[in-house]
């Protein structure tokens, strides 16, 4: 019979057992070793059976059992130990408070998804993971972070295979009190909540959750409530699904919502309130809004309140095309604004300018969320070098007449948080080398430039472990693969083959990722019958491990799931290549160390950074990649493979994938599988081991979340933290109205003369030449601008290239028209085609760039002809 109502039923721990739920509430087990190792010795079985969720695990354990345990001394003195590690981890100084002053008393982090850990689903990808990854690194560093997002009860889906390989989705519904969350609460014992206006006098209520990762604070809000009717419930029911309305309002409430959440939370709490807010993605760019609506019932004016929210405001853009960005119809977002919905105090106008694609090329009836972003955020930033320039260009029309380079948009490049993602077997590795605590600092913290202690440990244990992990991944394999064949039909009889699926021996190459096209799943089957004879040699074989979720709408990223299944499926080579199905953080943390190669082969530069290889690498597995993302930035040799690319706009998409393909044959037949079956003089393949060595000692380093977190803060959060300070109200309205004010001259600029000392087109390497320009400024002063000398070598269209640039400096007074002169040298530093121009450009000390504003002035095509040299 079907039970009409369902209760989550909490045991009661004895007294000398209490610290375990405070162990259990806290995320930090997900990546502590040691805590999660007390948790399985409560009951190895029921541990195995909760996926090693310890809130799971203590649902499930017997009374006698934690009454055995209660008096168990042995056990205590362990659960003591544990307790009082999580209490000084959790109160203790770490990096961040070890820094000087001038830093953010709190930092808001907000994101549609995140992968803290299997135990809490609210992740599909990479940039969920990314986030959780984020979210521990600022914890082990002591980054005052709160982290805001949505709590979605079906999560992400589940992935199972048909029969024939077709991708099935499932949604199990995910029950709040059965996860690792608390509810917040007002001090009366109610439910915290925040409120979404909607058309029509509706409403939209969210409840509050939190996590607790490690010293972050995550909150995540719940539409779920009795008091929406069905259709708001149903807001936060899944991750990326429903139409362009049930996206928009869940980004409504991720950034409106999470705003409110945010300050509920610091006045319960007594948190310091954020000064820098940063959105992952433009999923939260609403949260822009909501903070200008504060400020605008404080009393200051639309534009001042844009001035203040943007100086605070850091925004990371992660998708390297325009289709992977959320637009919505104009009259859509107009709806759910305004006198009859949200922020009814701003101009529903003014909203809607905030996100219309007003460049050429743009849709002028979207509403661009990133687009929004950017323009509500100061300082802004793509998540690996190649995607900082792909980003600068692919936005480079906010910014008119700004050669892509010179876009407001810098780049940190992604880490991973390598406590959750390298194996125990690796890190106690480190251990034995250099302790315990040195090799945890190491991996969470980081901050060196290399691992020296990697050099010391022997060829020996080097390949020993490698072999450990790769057993380890076999023994997965077969068992979830036997699973997927359950689930697609098969009975124990048809399934005996699975037994000797891979080999612990055989060189290992991994594949997993989301679906989408670009990443171009099935490239390595493009000459079946060569990847066969690669799977297949008698001396050098390799086997895959495939796993990846297509998006549900996705109908061909399906086909190339069940393209890659059905070839999988061969008998003949079934032994040799495995797609396995419901890739997650449970699988992953299995699978990356238990390779040797982790292949990645995008569409180059379609890849923004591609975190896995990442994970790969902090475990000793070597990196096999097109030159895209992080890979692009941090290839040497010693690392791995680069495999080569067709880029170009002339290469036709078949030639290209034949192309590439064929090239990472080559690889693996000619170079790859080659070194890793050499043996030396020891019977040990030697080269290989020392690119496991120089991996892990030149490369850990740089990939850590730690290293990434710094970035930010050191970057990023330190210089928005103080334009935020120096924003004060009337700090806020001056700059508005100076804004305002250069806007309205600008048309009055003008660059009139341009002259300089040289007296012929050549010159000497060293030379410096003098340089007067004649400037025009209208109603503006010398203060309100800056002219510059922009120089360098010069394409065969006379582009500069690689351009110095030199600010001028006005000398005199003005001429009887009103113009000023401006002077200063111009140093002939390099050989070859050389050329200039001059240019005006906005300056005040709260822009963050001379850029920011998108206006510039440069000489009229008369001004060019008479200037004596190669203008631009």
């Amino acid at each position: 019979m079907k039970a009409i109502r369902r209760f989550t039923v909490r045991p009661v721990l004895p007294d000398p057992l209490r610290p375990l739920s405070d162990l259990a509430r806290n995320l930090r087990w997900s990546w502590h070793a040691e805590t999660r190792d007390l948790f399985q010795s409560v009951c190895p079985e029921a541990w195995a059976g909760s996926g090693g969720d310890p809130v799971r695990l203590l649902g499930s354990v017997r009374p006698a059992r934690l009454a055995e345990l209660a008096g168990d001394r042995r056990f205590l003195r362990r659960l003591t130990a544990a307790a009082d590690d999580l209490d000084d981890y959790l109160t203790g100084d770490r990096w961040y408070q070890e820094q000087a002053g001038g830093l953010p008393g709190a930092v808001a982090y907000f994101s549609p998804e995140f992968g803290i850990t299997a135990a809490l689903p609210q992740y599909s990808g990479g940039l969920g993971i990314l986030a959780g990854d984020h979210l521990k690194a600022a914890s082990d560093l002591g980054v005052p972070l709160i982290g805001v997002g949505l709590l979605y009860r079906h999560g992400y889906f589940r992935q199972t295979l048909s029969r024939d390989g077709w991708q099935q989705e499932h949604y199990p519904v995910l029950d709040p009190n059965e996860l690792p969350l608390t509810q917040l609460k007002e001090p009366d014992g109610t439910p915290a909540q925040v409120t979404l206006a909607l058309p029509g006098g509706k409403e939209l209520r969210a409840r509050i959750w939190l996590a607790q990762v490690g010293r972050v604070p995550l909150l995540l809000l719940d539409s779920d409530v009795e008091e929406n009717d069905l259709g708001e419930r149903g807001v936060t029911d899944r991750l990326y699904g429903g139409g362009s309305e049930h996206r928009l309002l869940q980004e409504m409430l991720l950034g409106i919502g999470g705003v409110r959440a945010v300050r509920t939370y610091c006045r319960l709490t007594g948190h310091p309130e954020p000064e820098v807010f940063h959105t992952n993605e433009g999923h939260a760019g609403f949260l822009g809004l909501e903070r200008i609506a504060e400020l605008c019932a404080g009393g200051l004016d639309f534009d001042a309140a844009l001035e203040a929210v943007r100086g605070g405001t850091v925004f990371t853009t992660h998708t390297p095309v325009p289709a992977g960005i959320d637009r919505f119809d104009r009259e859509l977002v107009g709806r759910h604004f305004g006198a009859d919905a949200e922020l009814p105090g701003i101009d529903v106008q003014r909203v809607l300018a905030l996100g219309m694609e007003t460049y050429p090329g743009g849709e002028p009836n979207l509403f661009n969320m990133a687009v929004m972003g950017l323009r509500l955020a100061q300082r802004a930033n793509g998540v690996s070098l190649l995607h900082g320039q792909v980003s600068r260009s692919m936005f480079a029309g906010l910014w008119p007449g700004f050669d892509p380079e010179e876009v407001p948009i810098t780049s940190v490049t992604n880490g991973v948080h390598a406590p959750t993602w390298v194996a125990p077997e690796v890190l106690r590795l480190g251990a034995r080398q250099i302790g315990a605590q040195r090799a945890e600092d190491a991996l969470a913290v980081g901050g060196s430039e290399r691992w020296d202690s990697v050099a010391d440990i022997p060829d020996q244990e080097i390949w020993e472990l490698r072999r450990t992990l790769r057993e380890q991944l076999v023994l997965e394999v077969r068992e979830r693969l036997r699973v997927s064949w359950r689930q697609r039909g098969a009975g124990n009889a048809e399934l005996g083959w699975i037994d000797d699926v891979l080999d612990p021996d055989v060189l290992t190459i991994g594949f997993a990722r989301r679906v989408p096209s670009y990443k171009r799943l099935t490239l390595m089957l493009r000459d079946r019958d060569r990847l066969t004879e690669l799977l297949l040699h008698p001396e050098r074989p390799v086997q895959i491990v495939v796993a990846g979720k297509a998006h549900p709408a996705d109908d061909g990223g399906k086909r190339l799931v069940q393209e890659l299944v059905r070839f999988a499926d061969d008998p003949r080579i079934r032994h040799r290549i495995v797609f396995l199905p419901d890739y997650g953080m449970a699988m992953a943390q299995k699978l990356y160390p238990g390779c040797d190669v982790w292949l990645n082969n995008p569409l180059r530069p379609l890849e923004a950074c591609g975190t896995s290889g990442m994970k790969a690498a902090l475990n000793g597995c070597l990196n096999l990649s097109v030159l895209d993302g992080w890979w692009d930035e941090w290839f040497q040799p010693d690392f791995g493979w680069a495999i080569p690319t067709a880029d170009g706009v002339g290469t036709d998409p078949d030639r290209r994938d034949d192309i590439e393909a064929a090239a990472l044959y080559d690889l693996l037949e000619q170079r790859v599988a080659p070194r890793f079956y050499e043996r030396g003089r020891a019977g040990l393949p030697d080269r290989w081991i020392e690119m496991v060595r120089q991996t892990l000692s030149l490369l850990g380093p740089k990939v850590l979340a730690g290293r990434m977190v710094r970035e930010y803060v050191d970057r990023l959060y330190a210089p928005a933290a103080q334009t935020h300070r120096a924003l004060t109200p009337d700090t806020a309205r001056d700059l508005a109205a100076w804004k305002t004010r250069v806007r309205a001259a600008w048309p009055g600029v003008s660059v009139d003369h341009v002259e300089t000392t040289a007296t012929t087109p050549t010159a000497e390497l060293g030379t410096t030449v003098g340089l007067r320009v004649r400037v025009a400024l209208g109603t503006l002063t010398p203060d309100d601008v800056e002219v510059q000398a922009v120089s360098g070598r010069v394409d065969a269209e006379d582009r500069i290239t690689d351009a110095t640039v030199v600010p001028l400096k006005p000398t005199g007074t003005p001429d009887l028209e009103g113009r000023l002169l401006y002077e200063g040298p111009l140093s002939l530093d390099r050989t070859g085609p050389y050329g200039y121009t001059v240019r005006i450009l906005p300056t005040h000390r709260l822009l963050a760039s001379n850029a920011e504003m998108g206006l510039m002035t440069v000489p009229s095509e008369e001004v060019v002809e008479g200037a004596g040299m190669v203008l631009r």
